[in-house]
Order: structure tokens, then C-alpha cells, then sequence
């Protein structure tokens, strides 16, 4: 079977050719928690525990990460001017702190208690802090290769503080059911998570029908499933794309084992260049597919043909794998000289490197598409072309994408891919023939019009928020658009309502206090920045400019 075609039939189970939905995937199926579980499969379930997904999330610090007592990790940076330190508290927990020192004073110290930790330590662990009901990041992880606490991915490009949102879209893939509140930044409810790490009902399903009725039928195996139904499964989690999309109605928790991920999200990617060999390093699924072990298997290669997710090998760890290989490829050995071998024949050595990963520093990654060679690039038979329902773009999944999310996939990659404005356009025309008074086309129709410097652009971004807009974005352009029609009193409503919604969006708040300068509101502007500082005090700008700003 040639490679796009054996690609588009792992994609292509018609939902009409779909077993049918598991009965605990019905709406109102209860869960129970994997402590539940543990009281039949105690074996499975210790063993589970081990693994790296069952120590996804715990709550705190663990031993092997967290300083003693009276020993303080300390770290620098010159080029952001900012120190830290890890140290145990005299509550026994673990805090972190962020401060900044000019003339032999602190000039802001920023502290916070751990409460969560992100992570197994196979690269290594982030840290959560909690502000109210919002989870943040910490800004030192530690990492497992070094063993030492250095930034945090992405802190070393910019200063984001505590004050880094850890949405819903990202947690949901390392906690076990994490609460967060819909269309908020960062806010979660109390308690945030109903089970820390990743446990059995999230490949499973709800179990509360199971413990009533003990019966096979009553439980989802993906052992038992339809290999597209299977893999959906991995896929929630091991298959990043470029952007990630709900379904209209849909939250990340929504998704149920056994039931076509489509149905609850879209994974979009853009095509990836042929001669890039990085391109598939973050994308496990998409990198299974494109490899000719899978191509040649028809497609019934699967995540489970090498992965045992109950527990991972630890004793012998290339003996088990190179097993997992031997399963296909018994007929023919390694074709290299035993001299010219990797330690303990690791096929996963040669055919499967590690690669280092840019946006995380420290950290290496398994290349999923089997290669012949280290350096192998990309095959043009291997790679799909772009869906045609979605021009310029791969839907991974094969997601059935109504206009408005159409519109989202392009306007959410059009920063990064610039060609792609004319589709963007074509389904922002499309959309709003659809639907013209959904918020998300509303929003993207405002600000088309506010940067052709339309009249339309203020009613069509006061209905955008009036039908429920909640992004950061909306409620800028908003406040824009009421300056430019004379109406700052208004734009300063707007961005206030806007800062109640996000709190932690540096930007609304900046334009905020702007508008009260303008309009030399100084007082209101002066706690409006000791307001700002109180959340984001390591913004020196801020503190500058409130140390400029002067009132009557």
C-alpha cells in the first residue's frame, strides 16, 4: 500500500463504521478515581504507578527534587538581572522566589509556595504556585539529565514571573482530571483537580458503571478497540499539531475512551518541509504514520504494538524493545558488524535517536518515525498533502471542521505561516454565512474591520462581547475602537471588564492604566500600577513608569 494512501486509511474510519459508544462513555457516566480501582487490580495498579504517566502530577514537591532543609537552591541570570531560590519552608513545604538587587538592596522579591509538581523526571519537573483559584507556573523547573533548577521553557526568552497561566488546553494531558473553568485564563476551580496524575479512567473511561456491574462490557479495553480508536486515545495527550481546537460545545475534559477524538477536538498542523528533519520530533502519532515500518504494516501498526502502558520496562529496557522490533523483523537481523552496534543491541538507538528538544532546555525526545538513519529526511511518498476541506493545512485526526473552526485553525497559525492569509480570509467569509453571530467570527470580523479603520469595527466588536467574547484580544480591540470614536470613558469600561475576566493579561492591563494617563487620570493610574506590580512585580518597566508618572 502506497505511503499517503496507507496515511489517509488510518485516518478514515467513517463515524458511520464506528463500533458503537461505549456504555461509560454515555453522558452522566460517573467517575470513581483510580483508588477505586486499585481495590480489584491492586498488581495493575501498583505496577501503573511506576510508570511516568502515573506520576504525571503530585501534589508539592518530590523528595528527589526538593533542597533540605537549611540548603537553599540558588540561580542567576545575568542577562534578565533576576535571581532565585528554592528552599524549604519552616512548614516543611517547598517555596521559590524571584528577585531582583540594585545598590545593594532588593529592588522586588516575589515568593510563592510549590503547590504542584508537573512531570515524571524522565526530562524533568515544572512547578505550579496558586493565586487564589488561578494555577501558574513557577519560574525555576528542575531538570532530570543535569540535575540541577534552572528556567523554566520559555522563561529564558522573557520574564514571565508567577504569573504564567497554565491553561486547560496543557494540563489536561499531565493531570488525571484537572477542573478548570471554561474560557478562563488560568482559573480553576476549588479544589483544581479531582485526581493529580494521570490515572486509569483516562484510558479506560469513567468507571462508576464498571463497580456497579463488574462486567467487561461495562469498561472500555483499548486492546479490544479499532486501531483508529485506540490510537485516539495516545493521541489526546502524544499528539501535539500546531494548534488544538475544541469542537463547538466542547471542553478538554470532554473526551471519552473509545470515542473518536474527532468528535471532541481537532489536531491541525501545518504540512511539515520536506527536508526538515525535526518536524516530526513532537508529534508521536504523526511520526508513527509517516514511518515506513507503519506503511508497511497497512496501517495496523499501533502506539500498543510497543507500548505497554501498565508499567515500563526498567531492568532491560533495550532487550525490550529490540523484542518489540524482532516482533516484525525476525527474518532479518541488525545488518551492522557486532563491533559497529549500539550498547546492548539497542535498536532504538540507531532507528528511533533522541533528540534534543529546542523549546526545552535539557530535555530529548524519541524520533517515532523509525528511520533507517539518524540523518534521514522527510520521503515526499511519506508525507500527506493538506487535507482538502482545510487548503494549506493537515488535519491529523481527521476532524470534521465546521466554518467557525475552520476560521480558528487559520487565524490561530497565521502569525507563524504568513501565506496563509488568503484562506483565512475565504473562512472568515465563510463563517459568517455560517453564523455571523458567533463571537469568536464576530471578534475576527471587528478586527478586520479595525485595521481597515471601518466604522463597522466598534458595533461589530460590542456584539462580540455582548454574545460572550472572552479573549484578551477582543476586549484590546474593543477599547481601541471606542478611542477612535471619541468614546475613552467607554474604552476604559471595556478593558476594565476585560482585566475581571484575565486577570493575569499583561496587555489589557497596560492598556488600561495607558487610557487613565491619557485622559491624566494620575491618581486612578498610580493604583492601577501598584495594582499591576502586586501581580506582575517583576515588570521594571511598569515600576519605572510609575515612578514617572506625576498628577495634579
Amino acid at each position: 500500500m502506497g505511503g499517503k494512501a496507507a496515511f489517509l486509511l488510518a485516518l478514515s474510519l467513517p463515524l458511520a463504521a464506528q463500533p458503537p459508544r461505549p456504555r461509560n462513555a454515555a453522558p452522566g457516566a460517573g467517575y470513581t478515581g483510580s483508588r477505586v480501582c486499585a481495590g480489584c487490580h491492586k498488581a495493575l495498579y501498583d505496577r501503573y504507578r511506576e510508570t511516568g504517566m502515573g506520576r504525571s502530577m503530585v501534589a508539592g514537591v518530590p523528595a528527589g527534587s526538593a533542597p533540605a532543609a537549611g540548603q537553599p537552591v540558588r540561580v542567576s541570570d545575568s542577562r534578565l538581572d533576576r535571581h532565585f531560590e528554592v528552599f524549604r519552608g519552616p512548614d516543611d513545604a517547598i517555596y521559590q522566589s524571584e528577585y531582583q538587587a540594585a545598590n545593594g538592596r532588593e529592588v522586588f522579591r516575589a515568593t510563592h509556595k510549590l503547590e504542584y509538581t508537573v512531570g515524571s523526571g524522565a526530562n524533568g519537573r515544572s512547578f505550579l504556585v496558586r493565586r487564589g483559584n488561578h494555577l501558574l507556573q513557577a519560574p525555576l523547573s528542575y531538570y532530570t539529565r543535569t540535575g540541577t533548577w534552572e528556567l523554566s521553557p520559555g522563561y529564558e526568552f522573557a520574564d514571565h514571573g508567577f504569573s504564567r497561566p497554565i491553561h486547560a488546553a496543557c494540563i489536561i494531558c499531565h493531570a488525571g482530571r484537572p477542573r478548570p473553568v471554561a474560557d478562563r485564563n488560568g482559573l480553576y476551580q476549588d479544589p483544581p483537580f479531582a485526581e493529580l496524575a494521570v490515572g486509569c479512567e483516562n484510558c479506560h473511561g469513567p468507571g462508576g458503571l464498571h463497580v456497579k456491574e463488574r462486567t467487561a462490557a461495562s469498561i472500555v479495553n483499548p486492546a479490544r478497540l479499532p486501531r483508529r480508536l485506540a490510537d485516539d486515545i495516545c493521541m489526546h495527550c502524544h499528539q501535539g499539531g500546531d494548534t488544538r481546537l475544541l469542537q463547538p460545545g466542547k471542553q478538554y475534559g470532554d473526551f471519552r475512551p473509545g470515542t473518536p477524538l474527532a468528535q471532541t477536538l481537532a489536531v491541525v498542523k501545518l504540512p511539515p518541509g520536506r527536508a526538515n528533519p525535526d518536524a516530526d520530533l513532537l508529534e508521536h502519532n504523526f511520526a508513527m504514520e509517516l514511518s515506513r515500518c507503519f506503511r508497511g504494516s497497512g496501517g495496523r501498526l499501533r502506539c500498543t504494538s510497543c507500548h505497554n502502558i501498565h508499567e515500563e520496562p526498567i531492568a532491560d529496557k533495550p532487550g525490550y524493545y529490540r523484542n518489540k522490533c524482532a516482533a516484525c523483523h525476525k527474518e532479518r537481523g541488525c545488518a551492522l558488524p557486532s563491533e559497529a552496534r549500539p550498547a546492548a543491541n539497542d535498536c532504538a538507538a540507531c532507528h528511533m535517536p533522541k533528540r534534543a528538544i529546542r523549546e526545552i532546555s535539557h530535555s530529548a525526545l524519541t524520533n517515532h518515525r523509525i528511520v533507517r538513519r539518524a540523518d534521514e529526511r522527510l520521503s515526499g511518498e511519506a508525507v500527506p498533502e493538506p487535507s482538502p476541506e482545510l487548503p494549506g493545512l493537515l488535519v491529523l485526526n481527521g476532524a470534521r471542521l465546521p466554518p467557525v473552526l475552520k476560521l480558528t485553525a487559520y487565524g490561530e497559525l497565521l502569525d507563524r505561516e504568513p501565506s496563509l492569509r488568503e484562506h483565512y480570509l475565504a473562512a472568515l467569509e465563510a463563517a459568517k454565512a455560517a453564523d455571523a453571530d458567533n463571537p469568536l467570527v464576530l471578534a475576527a470580523l471587528g478586527r478586520k474591520a479595525l485595521r481597515e479603520n471601518s466604522q463597522e469595527a466598534l458595533a461589530l466588536l460590542e456584539k462580540a462581547v455582548d454574545k460572550g467574547a472572552s479573549a484578551a484580544a477582543t476586549f484590546l480591540d474593543l477599547g481601541e475602537a471606542l478611542v477612535r470614536n471619541q468614546q475613552p470613558e467607554r474604552a476604559i469600561e471595556a478593558l476594565s471588564k476585560g482585566t475581571e475576566i484575565d486577570p493575569y493579561s499583561r496587555e489589557l492591563r497596560k492598556a488600561l492604566i495607558l487610557r487613565h494617563i491619557n485622559l491624566r487620570k494620575y491618581e486612578t493610574a498610580r493604583k492601577l500600577m501598584a495594582s499591576y506590580l502586586d501581580v506582575f512585580p517583576e515588570d521594571s518597566f511598569m515600576r519605572g513608569l510609575r515612578q514617572k508618572v506625576a498628577g495634579p
